[in-house]
């Protein structure tokens, strides 16, 4: 009879010790050191992603229900993946509640694996492993399964050592040149620009020591050639130096709807190329109604789609947006847009070119810089400036001590007449900081 009465009082202690690992604080929770879980992956053959198998499930895993002890827990888990050999980078976690399965599709794969620390076109040894967490605490964990994956670069380095110099140039002669990218094909260029009347050369590293025009106009690149003609547009100019062709076309990327400032008419906002992805990209403000992107600010390519993240359809329906400020990117390679809202940055004052009224000169960000934001060529006068989001008082920076340091609703900033480009340094939030150059 002791031995039972024992046996009852030791149940009742260890369900209060479990019941009390269940309280609202999670704190109390006590499992054995041995309880794992065991992880099991779809695939152990090395894994090539690539920006083309959007969409793809490229690895799948699943795992068992750790043995508490005791019944009733319900865990949560976490799939954590880590480089093998990389200390400075803390492992992603992945959240995947109390699900027992987790499957990746490519790019959240790549993505997760980046942020992990992994080299982009390299292959790593990913170590991929499974939490099991109760309350707030990591309770068990699986071994560790060690996968070859390859993942690809999100951003891009497509800045190449050529330029375009001229009268033709927003920058004439005297330069800096506008920058030429990369394209998949080596040796082989591209430019986009706005030109006016003019002529042009193709350099290198902003001099003269090497550089390219076209002596007979005869479409062929002639080393120290003849400066080469034209006509006010905007263009895409491409070159090859494997056999010294170039071309340039009218050539250009914009939206147009009734959302759009310009309607249905136009002319078309333009978006802008990004190199750092290799897309298409603008920073708006539009109201409610529709858009859609057209190459050349007329309809002969067209495209449309449903959603604010969608497959891009050729002369497909159009896009419906509520009001708000936007960043638009389109992956034409893929076939991809995005419509996210976000917050812009603006230049207002009594100096600024639309006064203390506004609306706002909108900054623009530097894609490959997260919390960059960039006004370049903009005419000043003689006055005060602030910066403001989304042309509202709602949130604003001055500079209390005039020393480069921003604060929220800090003094106006005095500046003189002349073209500026401003830079906003805000990726550090208790210490945003600016330029005026």
């Amino acid at each position: 009879m002791k031995k039972n009465i024992a046996y009852i009082y030791s149940f009742f202690i260890v369900m209060a010790l479990v019941l009390g690992s269940c309280s609202n604080d999670d704190e109390n929770i006590r499992i054995s050191e041995t309880t794992s879980t065991q992880l099991t992956v779809s695939s152990s053959d090395a894994l090539v992603l690539s920006r083309d198998m959007v969409g793809e499930t490229v690895l799948s895993l699943n795992w068992t229900i750790p043995d508490f002890g005791f019944e009733g827990a319900v865990p949560s888990y976490n799939v954590v993946l880590g480089v093998d050999g990389v200390s400075d980078i803390e492992p992603k976690k992945v959240t995947v509640g109390n699900t027992l399965t987790k499957e990746f599709v490519a790019e959240e794969l790549n993505e997760a694996i980046n942020d992990a620390g992994a080299l982009s076109g390299l292959e790593n040894k990913i170590n991929i492993w499974i939490e099991t967490v109760l309350g707030k605490e990591v309770v068990a964990t699986s071994g560790i399964q060690t996968l070859s994956i390859t993942g690809y670069a999100t951003t891009f380095d497509l800045n190449s050592s050529w330029g375009l110099v001229g009268s033709a140039t927003p920058n004439g002669w005297d330069g800096p040149d506008v920058p030429v990218y990369s394209t998949a094909v080596a040796n082989e260029f591209v430019a986009y620009v706005t030109l006016v009347d003019g002529e042009l050369k193709i350099r290198e590293n902003n001099d003269w020591s090497v550089n390219y025009g076209d002596t007979g106009a005869d479409g062929t690149l002639d080393l120290d050639g003849d400066n080469i003609q034209v006509t006010a547009g905007t263009y895409k100019i491409m070159f090859s130096l494997n056999d010294s062709s170039y071309s340039i076309e009218p050539f250009s990327w914009g939206l147009v709807g009734d959302a759009t400032p310009n309607g249905w008419d136009g002319p078309d906002v333009p978006l802008t190329y990004d190199s750092t992805s290799d897309q298409w990209r603008a920073v708006l403000s539009l109201t409610a109604g529709d858009i859609k992107f057209r190459q050349n600010n007329e309809w002969t390519i067209s495209y449309g789609g449903t959603g604010l993240s969608a497959s891009l359809e050729l002369d497909g329906p159009n896009i419906s947006v509520e009001a708000g400020n936007y960043l638009i990117s389109v992956d034409f390679n893929n076939n991809l847009y995005t419509i996210e809202p976000i917050d812009i940055w603006g230049l207002v004052g009594d100096a600024a070119p639309n006064g203390w009224d506004g609306p706002n000169m909108k900054f623009i960000p530097d894609y490959a810089n997260e919390g960059v934001w960039i006004l370049k060529n903009v005419a000043l006068l003689d006055g005060e400036i602030k910066f403001r989001t989304n042309d509202a008082w709602d949130f604003n920076y001055g500079d209390d001590g005039n020393d480069g340091t921003l604060e929220v609703e800090g003094a106006n900033i005095p500046v003189s007449a002349g073209t500026y480009t401003i830079t906003l340094l805000l990726s550090d939030t208790e210490n945003p900081t600016y330029t005026i150059e």
